[in-house]
């Protein structure tokens, strides 16, 4: 399963971190409000790697949900808030491709200044940090399920994530990884579109379901839970996949670990 990079992916190399680094953590608004675990676990993930973490915890939402509605001046507001409460920071980690994207690549086309988009192009996607920052691609982890993953839109074509989950899940000890067809396809959420458009969404969904199925996986992963969380109601409301699990990568990556 492979796909040709993408011009947005990162055109720089990536920075090497220096061993005591700060790296701030830059949680969603649905992670907090819904799935905390993640955000524990992708700190207990970098916390492994030996790196210290810290949590600003004024920061609030990236301002995607307005920018992508095209509501850019209420956006605005909002990114300017999020570069003042990381700009102190030369590595922001965060557990989602959709906000990373947002971060690196659009808050350049609201403000193309260093206050601005130089602090978007320092947030960094949790496998992408993991992979290409700190070279690590195995956590230790152990899950003796068969696995499949979603490739979420943002992460995939605006910044060039693919193959960084793979390899870490690849690495995950006693787990069969099944591989999803067309996936390439998108599930349907897109946020707003989801809202605006349900009739689209759920029938993008049942395909993106449909092949799920067909991998034999018995759990979906995938850096967003945004996706996950769409494609986990579809799953749920049939009695005929309900027994399928979905599950981001950071949670099936400290996997195992009490155990170990």
């Amino acid at each position: 399963m492979t796909e040709p990079s993408h011009a947005s992916a990162p055109p720089w190399q990536y920075p090497e971190y220096q061993p005591g680094e700060e790296v701030a953590l830059f949680i969603p608004c649905y992670i907090d409000q819904f799935f905390p675990q993640i955000g524990q676990a992708t700190a207990r993930l970098l916390a492994k790697q030996g790196v210290p973490v810290v949590f600003p915890d004024q920061q609030t939402c990236c301002g995607q949900p307005a920018f992508n509605s095209g509501y850019w001046e209420e956006a605005r507001r909002v990114i300017g808030h999020f570069c003042e409460v990381f700009a102190p920071y030369r590595y922001i980690v965060c557990p989602s491709g959709s906000c990373t994207a947002m971060c690196r690549v659009f808050f350049g086309q609201v403000d193309p200044s260093p206050q601005i988009a130089g602090v978007g192009r320092r947030v960094f996607e949790l496998t992408e940090f993991l992979v290409e920052v700190l070279h690590v691609s195995d956590t230790g982890a152990t899950f003796p399920h068969k696995v499949t993953m979603h490739s979420g839109c943002h992460g995939r074509r605006e910044l060039g994530i693919l193959q960084q989950p793979l390899a870490l899940l690849k690495n995950v000890r006693d787990m069969t990884y099944c591989e999803l067809p067309n996936v390439e396809e998108c599930c349907g959420f897109g946020g707003t579109f989801s809202v605006k458009m349900p009739g689209t969404s759920i029938a993008m969904g049942r395909t993106k379901v449909e092949n799920i199925v067909k991998s034999g996986a018995e759990v979906v992963s995938s850096v967003d839970i945004s996706c996950l969380m769409h494609v986990g109601g579809i799953l749920r409301r049939d009695p005929a996949t309900r027994h399928i699990r979905t599950m981001h990568i950071a949670e099936l990556l400290v996997a195992g670990w009490e155990q170990r």
